[in-house]
């Protein structure tokens, strides 16, 4: 059953912790994410009835990973087919056949190695049906066309500039002072709607409202000269073979057709469009798909037997010049949108719900400053522009292709559209004690050329996102690491802000199956300790945080003596049921129930945790250096973000390392939690050289 529901009546009363605009993709990972949370979320779309819209084609292998830790990507990947090989036509005659995935598997280090078709109304569905689980669903009808801000909101927000409304002095007073008033359109009866919110995330496509409201620049271009209609067909039963993905370029134009999984005669339809006399670009309708059909495949026209979804598709490559104001932050569409190939507009998109979801929950529950807030701009927006350039040279290498019999959409796939080798080692959220200067230079934190040396490249080779331009041309450069401690060699797994990577192992307490992404899983940071040295920093972090959305994963070599289970650690299961038993104490009101179980253990029977760490090389070099005496030290500690990104990678021993990191994550644990969030002042020069940098373009 369909989990949305038509718009409802909003009072000048209603309150929430955030408000979601727009119910795509975007929008609805970042609802799940906070809803799981025990945040209190609202998740509005301006449209009467969901849309089915289908020109993305599914999640990329990092999108996997983000909906595998919601849950949800079961039910993905049953609704949709492993991506198929292409089959390329000139002049109506097959030339070639291409399979980008042939040499791919799964690894042990990533469980996800390629795409996966799937609607995207399938998708969406998925996760409306998610997030009813939470007892949420997504108010159909509701057009936001005013926002006001705070009054601590800093001018330059953009901010609709009337006063927001008075209130009394006193602790509610406050609160209400710190959101953001949302103004929706008329609803049925003519009546004004308003609802005030301490945040509010913009999910709301490439034409947002929200972004605009703000006045936030959206620069870029729109190539008028790259056009493509696209729409979704039904064909004849047997016209062609539902195993391929058709490819049909001439000199003249071209016509795609992909099937639709989940359908028995649908198919996706992307082609070149007619022209009129003069050259222009005719808008898509059915008998125009329909000579098109004929003319490049030679299937009778008649084949088409309906279309729908009719759309015309321009090259558009533009970017927010910044993705928070204030209260108020863009995500999306609505902060980005990229040339097609490589099919990663909506794996951006969720990909910016998964950085920010964990930080507004973070900053709502009282855990961590509402500076933590500042991060999702410093380390999204390069990514954003890394992005652009990405699918901008992939079309650029599948225009070039196709000109060529057998060229065909397969140029537009690389490793680098997988999603898997985005990372953050510019972040300041980055504590990198792996660069071997990190602990030497006299100023490392704020060396001008910190986020540019020439070793912080993305792992593929190609230059980080932090040395890419905005579409402007000019330079994004972002903070420099947290540097100190003692430092590790980079060459023994992931730095800090690299994706944490996966691996199987085995539960310690009852010997079944599971993958440390599957410990990674559910809305907290995770604590991996390696080695019997790092056995007191995880009884400190569980004594501290445990219960508090911080978890620790004791990871036991193969041949390691375990001795009894040690105490906080527990069985996947039993962290499971803890899990969700705490959910439903949030969703039904009641209190004290927090973030996860304390701990666990894992053991690394084959060790793939070791190697996709380095932990095993660490643990020698310890050994080696300080012989017997340094022993029982030997050990490393990961701090794992909830978004599966490194945070902060250190040897067993640096204890004092490990309770800062967490206590800007995560304040100070059970001892002195601080109050709810009250407010978010923005400090404008934390990090000035990307903001003016985004600014002055």
């Amino acid at each position: 059953m369909d989990a949305d529901r038509g718009a409802g009546t909003v009072t000048s009363t209603d309150v929430t912790d955030v408000l979601v605009v727009g119910a795509g993709p975007t929008g609805l990972v970042l609802a799940c994410d906070l809803a799981r949370r025990g945040i209190a979320v609202r998740i509005v779309d301006r449209s009467p009835a969901p849309p089915r819209t289908s020109r993305a084609k599914g999640p990329n292998p990092r999108s996997l990973e983000i909906l595998d830790d919601l849950g949800v990507a079961e039910a993905v990947l049953a609704a949709g087919s492993a991506p198929l090989p292409m089959l390329k036509y000139r002049d109506r005659a097959p030339v070639a056949r291409a399979d980008p995935w042939a040499g791919s598997a799964p690894s042990p280090d990533a469980a996800y190695d390629r795409a996966w078709l799937v609607a995207q109304w399938r998708l969406e569905e998925i996760l409306r049906a998610r997030l009813a689980g939470y007892g949420v669903r997504v108010e159909l009808g509701r057009e936001v066309v005013g926002l006001t801000q705070p009054p601590d909101t800093p001018a330059e927000a953009g901010a609709k500039a009337e006063d927001g409304p008075e209130a009394e002095d006193g602790p509610e007073a406050d609160a209400e002072a710190s959101r953001v008033v949302v103004t929706f359109a008329e609803d049925r009866r003519g009546e004004e709607a308003v609802l005030r919110a301490r945040y509010v995330v913009g999910c709301d496509g490439a034409h947002s409202s929200v972004r605009k409201l703000l006045g936030i620049g959206f620069e870029g271009t729109t190539q008028e000269d790259q056009v493509m209609v696209c729409g979704d067909v039904e064909l004849t039963e047997d016209a062609l073979d539902r195993g391929l993905w058709h490819q049909w370029f001439d000199e003249d134009g071209a016509v795609m057709l992909c099937p639709i999984p989940g359908t028995r005669t649908g198919w996706w339809f992307q082609a070149g469009p007619e022209r009129d006399g003069r050259g222009r670009p005719l808008a898509p309708t059915a008998d125009g798909f329909r000579r098109l059909l004929a003319h490049h495949t030679g299937l009778p026209g008649q084949a088409l037997t309906r279309a729908e979804l009719l759309s015309t598709y321009r090259v558009n490559v533009r970017m927010a010049d910044r993705l928070r104001a204030g209260r108020v932050f863009l995500a999306g569409d609505a902060a980005h949108v990229h040339a097609i190939a490589g099919g990663l507009g909506m794996n951006t998109g969720i990909q910016d719900a998964f950085n920010l979801g964990w930080k507004l929950g973070e900053v709502l529950a009282g855990r961590a400053d509402p500076e933590l807030l500042d991060t999702y701009e410093e380390e999204r927006l390069p990514v954003a522009a890394r992005t652009l350039d990405l699918t901008s040279e992939r079309l650029r290498a599948t225009l070039e292709a196709i000109r060529r019999p057998g060229g065909g959409l397969d140029s537009a796939i690389t490793a680098d559209t997988t999603g898997l080798g985005v990372g953050y080692r510019w972040s300041s959220l980055a504590a990198d004690r792996t660069h071997p200067d990190a602990s030497t230079h006299p100023d490392a934190s704020t060396h001008p050329d910190a986020h540019t040396r020439p070793d912080r490249t993305h792992p593929t080779g190609v230059p980080h996102p932090a040395t890419v331009t905005h579409p402007t041309g000019v330079p994004l450069t972002t903070g420099a690491p947290l540097t100190g401690g003692a430092p590790l060699t980079a060459d023994e797994g992931p730095q800090a802000g690299d994706r944490a990577p996966d691996a199987p192992c085995t539960e310690a307490a009852t010997g079944a199956g599971t993958r440390l992404h599957r410990v990674f899983a559910g809305p907290r940071t995770t604590v991996l300790g390696f080695g019997p040295g790092s056995a007191a920093v995880l009884d400190e972090v569980a004594a501290t945080y445990g219960g508090t959305g911080v978890r620790t994963c004791r990871v036991y070599a193969a041949d390691e003596d375990r001795g009894e289970n040690r105490a906080g650690e527990q069985s996947q299961e039993q962290s499971q049921e803890q899990g969700e038993e705490q959910s439903a104490d949030r969703r039904e009101g009641r209190t004290g129930a927090e973030a996860g179980p304390p701990g666990c253990a894992v053991i690394d029977a084959e060790g793939h945790a070791a190697a996709a760490y380095g932990t095993g090389a660490s643990a020698r070099a310890q050994a080696s250096a300080g012989g017997a005496a340094s022993g029982a030290r030997t050990g490393t500690i990961v701090v794992v973000r909830p978004d599966h990104h490194v945070g902060l990678r250190v040897p067993a021993d640096d204890a004092r390392s490990v309770r800062e990191y967490l206590r800007r994550l995560h304040g100070t644990g059970h001892s002195a939690a601080r109050p709810p969030e009250q407010s978010s002042e923005r400090s404008p020069d934390r990090f000035p050289d990307m903001v003016d940098a985004v600014r002055k373009g």
